[in-house]
């Protein structure tokens, strides 16, 4: 049987995603009943990699993601707002993707150093929550405010100046570093995010997590 300390899965997660902002809510609190690691991989939004995968979806499509977004949320207990302003910048009456996108880049070099250096998955648990719980959870200015993330970086056990200037100084090999999850995440057999891989066995979705724990358990997962 394998040592349950050594457990540990890849997590695909992307910031504009809510059910990734679901997801790192249950994992983070899950972490704390169970020994076992995630290794937070940042990649950037489906709208951003493949613009053509919205614009292609039926109008019906997005109406059903944002009731069901709020409808899981609600059933978890989890503040939701919509994103103000949207990680990334997107016309939502046609889907069409602007093609430079400064917000997303942000954060993506902020989740990737964080997950380098610090706890990954309590920062993108707090840097989401500040993102997609917006006026739900308390909070009443946009998380493009100067210092609107810093708690994020405390829960990661980072300081916030140091993180937002680093993040500048090695943007390029963030950069390369979200291309080669982006290709990991492809190898490993899914598109979308949340993903959760463990031994090499794909898991899509927040409402996949309880799948993922009974595997695990099969491998000796216990409650700590």
């Amino acid at each position: 049987m394998t040592d349950q300390a050594a457990l540990s899965f890849d997590l695909y997660w992307s910031f504009r995603s809510p059910y990734s902002y679901i997801a790192a809510q249950r994992l983070l609190a899950l972490r704390d009943q169970y020994c076992f690691t995630v290794n937070v991989r940042i990649v950037r939004p489906l709208a951003v990699r493949s613009p053509e995968f919205f614009e292609e979806r039926d109008s019906r499509w997005i109406h059903y993601v944002l009731i069901d977004v709020a409808r899981e949320a609600e059933r978890l207990g989890l503040p939701i707002s919509a994103p103000t302003p949207d990680p990334i910048v997107q016309d939502l009456s046609t889907l069409k993707i602007a093609p430079e996108q400064p917000r997303i880049t942000y954060l993506n070099r902020l989740g990737v150093l964080a997950t380098q250096t610090g706890d990954g998955l309590a920062y993108i648990a707090a840097a989401s929550r500040r993102i997609w719980g917006g006026a739900s959870a308390g909070y009443e200015t946009p998380w493009t405010d100067d210092g609107a993330l810093d708690e994020a970086a405390h829960k990661a056990g980072l300081d916030p100046d140091w993180l937002n200037t680093e993040a500048d100084a090695q943007s390029s090999q963030i950069d390369a570093q979200i291309l080669e999850n982006e290709s990991n995440q492809d190898a490993a057999g899914h598109w979308g995010v949340p993903l959760m891989v463990f031994n090499g066995e794909p898991f899509f979705g927040q409402d996949r997590i309880d799948t993922l724990l009974w595997r695990m358990a099969q491998s000796g997962l216990k409650l700590q």
